[in-house]
């Protein structure tokens, strides 16, 4: 018996003495009472949202939650945030029934709307039992984020806020009732989401092409001298045509909606290595097939000395300064629905920066960065409107494309290499990030300060540190190819969906981060990996949805219709062992770990810390995508 064997025994034996004896020990009572509201662990509402009303004085309807299978309080911002967890798939297994709840009570707390509709109040609103309160729903009272609901503890006060600012006065169960158990994580309804944004992507692209059928008002060298005073001569919405050649630029303003067209990689524009080359601020703008160098070095403007000019730009001015206002090839500032096409970047810091350019399309674009992400900045900056990109290619440099509150961003079909991250969301959601490959990157696709409603779909991100990082809710990470990399998948948001990944080859597959265990991890295929998964926080985590769970490869057990019969444990001493040492394998099937399944099964408050799949399925979820992956690495390994 190996070491891993006798080890893998002994805790076993640990457990169910353990059990044993906790079956006789009764659970002490004691009273529940609302807690201070940052020692809960939070759900709901967005980082950015939060924020911006904290920033606006506005006031924030919130619930605190006691469970009987889970030993913090849990506390939500809205109280929609509740009553979509509640109906979360797997809620009640991971954290059993609520036993206590109490919300924020508007009576006493002079609770008004701002003239833009936003909830405010002059008082501190105390929380109050739940089924003491009654809740206004449908009114006009709104946070950044969207409509809220509004709890009273009387009615009078509540029917008062209602007349005033309308919506209907509910008890609290018909509240919860009224707004509705939510299937926002179907996969259905979430590929309908993804279709919509390839639409919207779709028509932007379209809508953009027109701009290089422009007519040809001037020829640079024939009728101008220079391209500045071709594109100063051009009418509106005619072409600049700069035949092949190098020409020196410095940096190009241009003010009307113009398209400004080379001849391919023959043509390039070339600064003065000191500041932007091209500035476009007109909407209806075009550049294309022509090349641009001689950028300046500043990849940030707080390199710049006095950047900010000792004014006080608040915070978001602060994030503009810092990454918006560097050097670049290209910079896009309020050029919506312009069209950049077929032009390669060779840059010191930055290659585009788009500031408030909704519909702008960046298509078949190449950003060649600095050596290194400590020697370079950004291939795209993006900030404020959407934009498409696809087609592309960005190498080398800090991170590939970097938004920061951009909703509704698309990247597509596009190539990342050797930087540090390739796809940076910062404050960004309803994104769609798809298709994309990636290669040696210290983060694959990685989204941050809890954002929603990203959509991050059939990728490839291989041989990198980390595949794909993600943060906030309500996302959807599905049809990812994640090979060879440190960590398959970081799983560090909340409330998302992520379905269908292949996960193969990994140092460690999937990672569960510190948040509330209430993500959706169903019908992805995690094999080969120097580790299924790992977890970062003391709680059970049920990756199976609706009784389906994933695809781990074989496992000890029979098989009972497409799933085998006893949970799988990737996290457990036993089960993350089964393919990699002697002996796992029959002691996955002894009688003793048989006992101990089956009363962790009927006991939930039984169940050891970690990830449990309930249902792991027998076959793979995408056999055909699962064999081209292991058959790539087996010719690798040959040639080698």
């Amino acid at each position: 018996m190996t070491a891993v064997t006798r080890g893998a025994v002994l805790a076993v034996l640990v457990v169910l003495v353990f059990l044993s004896l906790s079956l006789t020990v009764p659970v002490q009572g004691g009273e529940t009472e609302p807690v201070a509201f940052d020692d809960t662990f939070t759900l709901g509402m967005t980082g950015e949202t939060l924020r911006q009303a904290e920033a606006a004085g506005l006031s924030v309807p919130r619930v605190e939650a006691y469970y009987s299978g889970f030993e913090y309080v849990v506390g939500f911002n809205g109280i929609q945030a509740f009553v979509t967890e509640q109906a979360r798939a797997g809620h009640e297994r991971q954290f059993g029934r609520p036993i206590a709840l109490f919300v924020t009570d508007f009576a006493d707390a002079n609770v008004s709307l701002t003239p833009s509709g936003y909830l405010t109040a002059t008082k501190v609103a105390d929380f109050t039992p739940a089924e003491d309160t009654v809740v206004v729903v449908g009114s006009r009272a709104r946070l950044p984020g969207g409509p809220v609901a509004v709890p009273f503890g009387d009615r009078a006060s509540a029917r008062a806020f209602a007349d005033e600012y309308g919506g209907e006065v509910y008890e609290w169960d018909a509240a919860l009732d009224r707004l509705g158990q939510s299937r926002e994580l179907e996969k259905t309804a979430l590929d309908g989401e993804v279709a919509e944004r390839r639409a919207w992507a779709d028509a932007r692209v379209a809508a953009t092409a027109s701009l290089l059928d422009r007519p040809v008002s001037v020829v640079v060298g024939t009728d101008a001298p220079t391209v500045a005073a071709a594109v100063e001569a051009a009418p509106p919405n005619t072409t600049v045509r700069v035949p092949a050649g190098t020409y020196d630029v410095g940096t190009l303003d241009v003010t009307k909606p113009v398209t400004v067209r080379g001849a391919g990689q023959a043509t390039t524009l070339h600064g003065d290595n000191n500041g932007s080359v091209l500035r476009f601020g007109a909407p209806r703008s075009a550049l294309a097939d022509l090349s641009v160098d001689g950028v300046g070095p500043v990849g940030s403007g707080f390199e710049r000395e006095n950047a900010t000019g000792g004014e006080d730009l608040g915070w978001s001015g602060v994030v503009e300064v810092a990454y918006g206002r560097g050097d670049a090839a290209v910079k896009l500032f309020g050029a919506n629905r312009s069209l950049v096409r077929n032009v390669s970047v060779e840059t010191p810091s930055n290659g585009f920066i788009s500031l408030g350019s909704r519909g702008a399309v960046l298509r078949n674009v190449s950003v060649d960065g600095g050596p290194t992400p400590e020697e370079g900045f950004m291939g795209l900056v993006t900030m404020y409107e959407p934009l498409v990109v696809e087609e592309s290619q960005f190498v080398d440099g800090r991170d590939g494309i970097y938004t920061h509150r951009a909703d509704g961003t698309v990247v597509r079909d596009s190539y990342f290499a050797d930087a540090r991250y390739g796809v940076h969301l910062m404050y960004t959601g309803d994104t769609l990030i798809a298709n994309n490959t990636v290669r040696d990157e210290r983060i694959g696709l990685i989204a941050m300060t809890r954002p929603t409603g990203n959509a991050v779909v059939d990728n490839d991100v291989r041989e990198s540190e980390v595949g794909i990082s993600v943060a906030g809710s309500r996302s959807y990470y599905a049809g990812n190819v994640l090979v060879d990399n440190g960590r398959g998948m970081d799983l560090l948001g909340y409330r998302s969906l992520f379905t269908h990944n292949t996960i193969v080859g990994n140092g460690v597959g999937l990672r569960g981060g510190s948040a509330l265990p209430t993500n959706l991890v169903t019908s992805n295929d995690v094999v080969d990996n120097g580790r299924p998964a790992r977890t970062g926080f003391a709680t059970v985590r049920v990756w199976t949805v609706d009784g389906v769970g994933n695809y781990w490869g074989p496992l000890p057990g029979t098989v009972t219709g497409g799933t085998y019969d006893r949970p799988f444990r990737p996290t457990g001493p036993l089960d993350r062992h089964v393919h990699d040492a002697v002996g796992a394998w029959t002691l996955g099937q002894s009688p003793a770990v048989a006992v101990l399944r089956d009363l962790q099964r009927r006991v939930p408050s039984l169940r050891s810390a970690g990830v449990v799949d309930a249902a792991p399925r027998v076959t793979p979820t995408r056999p055909a995508v699962l064999a081209a992956v292991r058959a790539n690495a087996t010719a690798r390994e040959v040639s080698a």
